[in-house]
């Protein structure tokens, strides 16, 4: 791009020069070469920057090359020393460009790797940079957790039931961002919260804090379909709660003050990352949400991430998870689109596709009704994105799930649903089960409706003179589905498999829901609308990870929580990207993955098909073998301990 056109595109007004040809001298700024070096505190050999613009205190300091290279970063480094040197209380963007074509790099506040904006591929309005630093907020994952059962200490003394809290909490997010977003708030700091307190809340009778945070919710779900059964659902589930009404204003003040600087403080609901933090908050209030059905678990953040990845998530797909409890997945999937959204475009150009994606690509059904709050809440706190969400029961929702038309569905059904809530034609071959107080399925039989509809969805567009299409599906199901000895599972693996192929299935680490439920899962990976069995009789061989491993370590009061190496870089990351390569490439390694030809009969799970490391095996693996099967024993009434 042109050093013009540069200048055009970021805003020829915010532009500052002191030198000739547009360029700006932090020699010319200092009054001397002496006195800039006296302030840096060493020799300098680059004083000469292309093009700085300021609007208030964020500067954009922009390096042009005909087309640059790596040491070029070190250049616009030294700019950027000096910049603070003399501008120390300025914010920074700074970025390398291209003349001989529209490459740019970004880095935000110093360049080094750390700091790279790798989604900022096209220069854009010197607002969007302004944007980058609008509110000073910092992703700490440990310290929300630590906070949010702090948070939960001061709910049960204030009296508020446990099964409302994580709702209660949620709603209460979701005013105090509307009252940071309108005070046009910069820092969440203490004084921040003090002027307020003194200023606006501790003038407030209780009722009238309630009746704006109602306020609040009203004005969010503006034109949002089913508004009024969503708001009363809040006002039912949270509002109108005798204990909440109970609140005085110093109870309000004191759980606001808590709210808004030990958790809202540290999460960024504008970037990806501030996302995972938000659904870890959800996550350490699980057991407090009064789900009827205490073995149904919300999805880990970084699996949710995962399965996303897995399935190809981007802007083009639409979205469906049936059984979406408080929305993980929906958000998570939100999350990867709008990022895609802005992926090497401006942002006046992202947001038509933005808007689509938060209209149009997100579908979710939960019949849980304070669970239904949680997800409508969760959506709301990362920017909306709530419509198409609907309460009820999935299996009463089809023609919903026809207009979904979804690419790519997501799910993690209840493992032990009421059958009552299963239509008869899927209990047909289930004996007394029928009537039993469990689903005999394990949740199967979840996937097995939706891939009906997919094959209804295929059969109309066939008849229309369409083409047939393929729906992504990874699901998440307790390990004994996988394995599928009972008849009534094994009946539900060969129907899955007549339409559909299994691509994979990863056996993920053990107690992946603590501290909700204690089921061990693993995650299915479908083509939905493609016959395991080829028309020519081949079949496809399904990958199978022994996927158990995944760098987050249980933590007492805390749950499951992520850990770091010795530079600081997240164990995780390094090991999904281990995971996802070795799927991508149907790479087996002895330990760790298979790949086999499989039927419904089969067992599901990698432990059948790779082959052991056996260099990895220590006396202390042998001793865990031995004390398990003794308890097996034991369980069993095979042996008596004496």
């Amino acid at each position: 791009m042109l050093r013009h056109d540069m200048i055009e595109t970021v805003g020829k007004e915010f532009l500052t020069s002191n030198i000739e040809a547009g360029e700006y001298s932090y020699v010319q700024e200092a009054g001397g070469k002496a006195k800039l070096e006296e302030k840096v505190g060493h020799s300098i050999s680059h004083f000469k920057l292309d093009l700085r613009f300021e609007l208030n205190d964020v500067v954009v300091l922009i390096e042009t090359k005909q087309n640059y290279v790596d040491d070029d970063e070190k250049q616009l480094g030294e700019y950027l020393e000096e910049e603070r040197a003399i501008h120390p209380n300025k914010k920074a963007i700074c970025i390398l460009a291209n003349t001989n074509n529209d490459k740019i790099k970004v880095w935000k506040s110093f360049v080094d790797d750390e700091h790279v904006l790798k989604d900022e591929a096209m220069l854009d309005r010197m607002a969007h940079y302004v944007k980058l630093f609008k509110i000073n907020k910092s992703n700490d994952r440990e310290k929300v957790l630590r906070n949010t059962y702090l948070l939960n200490e001061l709910l049960h003394k204030k009296d508020i039931d446990e099964n409302l809290r994580s709702q209660f909490v949620g709603t209460c997010l979701l005013y105090i961002k509307d009252i940071v977003k309108k005070k046009g708030a910069v820092l969440i700091s203490k004084e921040f919260f003090n002027s307020m307190k003194e200023e606006f809340w501790g003038l407030m009778t209780p009722s009238a804090i309630r009746g704006a945070i109602e306020g609040v919710l009203s004005d969010l779900l503006d034109g949002s379909t089913n508004k009024a059964k969503k708001i009363e659902l809040l006002q039912k589930n949270v509002l109108e709660n005798q204990k909440v009404k109970g609140l005085k204003t110093t109870d309000w003040i004191e759980i606001f003050e808590k709210i808004m600087l030990n958790i809202y403080r540290y999460i960024d609901t504008d970037s990806s990352e501030g996302q995972d933090i938000l659904n870890m908050f959800f996550i350490a209030f699980n057991k407090y949400t009064g789900k009827a059905d205490k073995n149904q678990a919300f999805t880990p953040d970084h699996i949710t991430e995962f399965m996303c990845r897995v399935t190809g998530v981007d802007r083009t797909k639409r979205i469906l998870d049936a059984t979406c409890g408080s929305g993980s997945f929906l958000v998570q999937a939100m999350v990867k689109e709008l990022a895609d959204c802005r992926r090497s475009k401006r942002e006046i150009e992202a947001e038509e596709l933005i808007h689509k994606v938060k209209t149009e690509h997100i579908y979710g059904i939960e019949v849980e009704e304070k669970a239904y709050g949680l997800a409508i809440t969760n959506m709301l706190i990362h920017g909306d994105g709530n419509s198409n969400i609907k309460f009820g029961n999935c299996f009463d929702y089809k023609d919903f799930i026809k207009v979904a038309d979804p690419d790519i569905i997501l799910m993690n059904p209840p493992y032990n649903a009421k059958p009552i809530g299963i239509p008869d034609r899927y209990k047909d071959n289930w004996g007394k089960s029928k009537n039993g107080k469990e689903d005999p399925t394990k949740g199967f039989v979840f996937i097995h409706y939706l891939s009906d509809v997919i094959k209804e969805i295929n059969d109309e567009r066939e008849r229309d003179g369409q083409t047939r299409k393929t729906v992504k599906m990874a699901v998440l199901l307790p390990v004994a589905a996988a394995i599928g000895t009972k008849t009534i599972i094994q009946n539900e693996k060969i129907e899955m498999l007549e339409n559909n192929t299994l691509e994979a299935v990863f056996t993920l680490p053990n107690e992946i829901f603590y501290p909700g439920a204690s089921a061990s899962a693993c995650c299915m990976v479908f083509t939905l609308g493609e016959p395991h069995v080829k028309a020519d009789g081949t079949v496809k061989e399904t990958f199978f990870g022994y996927y158990k491993e995944d760098g987050f370590k249980k933590k007492k009061n805390l749950g499951r929580v992520e850990q770091f190496d010795d530079n600081g870089d997240s164990k995780w990351k390094a090991v999904e990207e281990e995971w996802l390569r070795l799927f991508r490439n149907h790479k087996s390694v002895d330990g760790l993955s298979a790949t086999a030809e499989i039927s419904g009969r089969d067992e599901w799970l990698c432990e059948a098909y790779m082959k052991t490391d056996y260099t990895k095996l220590c006396e202390e693996d042998f001793q865990k073998t031995l004390n398990n099967y003794l308890a097996y024993l034991i369980k069993e009434g095979k042996i008596y301990e004496s």
